[in-house]
């Protein structure tokens, strides 16, 4: 009873607030309220094989499908979720929408044969001075909807480099061209993987990594990705 009224004094001291829209959540609702959920800019990529995440990888690495949960525009509401799950520490963002996405995956017959899910991996140096790999939590909630094994530890960058944010398409390849392996390739040896980041722009991080797994074995490559910009 004492933990209850506590509970209680704590949530009204402190309340929960939607990440978008910065209203009260109620008790059902995690970090995002029902309405902002409700009205989140959807690509449903998903559901089109042909879609404007998926040619971003034509003529590159051969990727099966990819897709995005929703579209990122600068300065909108929803551009709050990605601030806050890559710069602020709310990680749990990452986690929470990447359940959302992973029941919309479940809806498409595309994404099916997934056998495993694998995050883009920081540096460890990024990672330790950041404090988390922001993929990593997405792709461990897409693992948790669609019910498959998140492997987060064999795809590896190898080479520290800056960020890709200022950089145009070019740079962009150059940056990442080579950056990361494999460390146990018979771990994703015939296997269906779905490679999952947080936001896509021209595709060349997760190209890389695409070009990295599909070079030392024969599985397959999907992409799936919190945003598309």
């Amino acid at each position: 009873m004492l933990g209850n009224s506590l509970k209680y004094l704590l949530q009204l001291l402190y309340p929960d607030l939607c990440l978008v829209c910065g209203g009260r959540l109620i008790e059902q609702e995690k970090l995002i309220c029902l309405h902002c959920l409700h009205h989140i800019p959807r690509t449903n990529f998903h559901l089109e094989p042909d879609n404007p995440v998926a040619r971003l990888f034509y003529g590159r690495a051969q990727v099966e499908q990819a897709a995005s949960f929703f579209y990122f525009t600068k300065g909108s509401d929803y551009q709050k979720l990605i601030h806050y799950l890559k710069y602020k520490g709310v990680k749990e963002a990452g986690l929470v929408m990447g359940q959302h996405f992973g029941r919309d995956l479940l809806k498409s017959d595309h994404f099916a044969s997934v056998d495993l899910v694998c995050p883009v991996p920081l540096h460890p140096a990024k990672e330790k001075k950041r404090g988390y790999n922001q993929s990593w939590w997405i792709a461990r909630g897409m693992a948790d909807a669609l019910n498959k094994p998140l492997e987060a530890d064999n795809l590896v960058r190898e080479v520290f480099t800056n960020t890709q944010t200022r950089k145009g398409r070019f740079d962009r390849w150059k940056n990442v061209d080579g950056i990361f392996n494999l460390k146990t390739p018979e771990l994703f040896a015939g296997k269906h993987i779905l490679l999952v980041d947080d936001v896509v722009t021209t595709g060349s991080t997760l190209d890389a990594c695409a070009t990295a797994i599909l070079s030392k074995t024969n599985a397959r490559v999907s992409v799936a990705t919190l945003a598309t910009a």
